[in-house]
């Protein structure tokens, strides 16, 4: 059984196709990396994945399950848990309520999820700032806190839309050393991000998008040597 794929996935917005027959795989256990230009249609796919967007046509299967259509709580309940390009804590509340919050997609109570959330704060190295309020947080740690309320949902499969956006380049290697960690502990991942060396140290394999449309994919090192991606991002006149 494969555990995740979309086949011939599209989305229309009106006249504008923002995703057009995309079908790709995912084995358990991987890290995908699903890179483009601006405007590609990457964050598109994850919206239509966690059913933020109703598909235009195609279908989204998840571990021999078709989602397709469902609500994004059924799909967060299925097993499937993102992070977004802006992070948008719950500000008056502290980094722990934040993190109970998701929690409560399985914790049947307060003690449960507050466990849960601790839990979850440690892996992620927030648990000294439980007790901060999420506003005052640093960007880095708004990132990091980002990532632990979509494990607190228990994920098999996660979306990260642009973790690295904004950070040092210390804070990017904190960042992947994260990412690397969430991995082994046996979560899958599918990862858009920008920071090309952020994707070739992390990823087992690259999808390039252009036009919501598929146009490379394999091992890193031959998807950032291909024409048609060198071609996506640079254009044909350098």
């Amino acid at each position: 059984m494969v555990f995740f794929e979309t086949r011939r996935l599209t989305k229309n917005f009106g006249g504008l196709t923002a995703v057009n027959n995309l079908s790709f795989q995912l084995e358990e256990g991987e890290i995908l990396g699903l890179i483009g230009p601006n405007g590609s249609g990457k964050t598109t796919v994850f919206n239509l994945i966690n059913g933020y967007y109703p598909i235009t046509s195609g279908a989204i299967v998840f571990r021999g399950k078709e989602i397709s259509g469902l609500p994004t709580w059924k799909i967060c309940k299925e097993g499937i848990g993102r992070t977004f390009q802006v992070v948008k804590p719950l500000r008056r509340m502290t980094v722990l309520e934040n993190v109970m919050v998701s929690a409560f997609n399985h914790s049947t109570t307060e003690a449960r999820a507050r466990e849960k959330a601790a839990s979850v704060l440690e892996f992620c190295g927030l648990d000294k700032k439980k007790d901060f309020a999420a506003k005052g947080l640093t960007i880095g740690d708004r990132k990091r806190l980002e990532i632990a309320r979509a494990l607190a949902t228990d994920p098999k499969l996660l979306l990260l839309d642009e973790t690295m956006a904004g950070l040092t380049p210390q804070e990017q290697v904190e960042g992947t050393n994260l990412i690397r960690k969430v991995s082994e502990s046996g979560i899958t991942i599918i990862i858009v991000e920008h920071i090309m060396r952020v994707i070739m140290s992390l990823c087992d394999r690259i999808l390039c998008i252009s036009y919501g449309q598929a146009i490379a994919e394999g091992i890193p090192e031959k998807v950032a040597n291909d024409p048609a991606v060198v071609e996506a991002y640079l254009g044909k006149e350098l």
